[in-house]
């Protein structure tokens, strides 16, 4: 297999992911590398979802002041332990989503963390704006779920598509990280200020 080794080498520049996972992945998907880094995010989702349970009292609060000092953004991650905590990698990983919430503007963690209320006022806007298209109420439905969920996608930083990287979600790119430095973390919590926003 000539350029094999060029195509691990590449994989792994990607993906983060070990040299013998990178050669399997290859092997998998005949050398294509799109299909390597999709096989590579299942089985690193998989990896990651088995972490889930672990606990995680250790961590970073950081914070980012955006050039000139008018967008700020203090963020909490944490992860299972203090030597995690100080390692390069996950200090550039929360560096990174400080970035993200600073340029994307997300409102809650997770979906999950969006009140009840603030779903339904969404959901009664939609509806509106469906009647108001004059669409069919038999269509309502549909088209408020579809408005809910790039709602969800705008609104929370773990569906958001990374500023970085549009191919991966923040999601997707949480569990890289667990598998990369091999702990389960977990982002809890942040705060943006924007200068002048009420």
């Amino acid at each position: 297999m000539a350029g094999s080794t060029q195509l691990v080498k590449e994989l792994r520049e990607k993906t983060g992911a070990g040299i013998l996972d990178c050669q399997k992945a290859l092997n998998e998907s005949g050398n294509d590398i799109d299909k390597s880094i999709d096989y590579l995010r299942q089985k690193g989702l998989a990896a990651a979802a088995k972490k889930a349970g672990r606990e995680t009292n250790q961590g970073l609060v950081h914070s980012y002041i955006h050039m000139g000092g008018k967008i700020g953004v203090l963020i909490e991650v944490n992860c299972e332990t203090d030597f995690v905590a100080r390692n390069e990698q996950f200090k550039a990983f929360v560096n990174d989503l400080a970035l993200q919430i600073a340029a994307a503007k997300p409102s809650f963690v997770k979906r999950e963390d969006i009140p009840a209320d603030v779903v339904a006022k969404e959901k009664t806007i939609y509806e509106g704006q469906a009647k108001e298209l004059g669409k069919p109420p038999a269509a309502w439905p549909k088209i408020v779920e579809g408005k809910l969920e790039k709602f969800f996608q705008e609104s929370c930083l773990m569906e958001q598509s990374f500023i970085k990287d549009p191919t991966v979600t923040i999601k997707d790119l949480l569990a890289q990280y667990i598998v990369k430095i091999g702990e389960n973390m977990n982002i809890r919590r942040f705060t943006r200020y924007q200068l002048g926003e009420a």
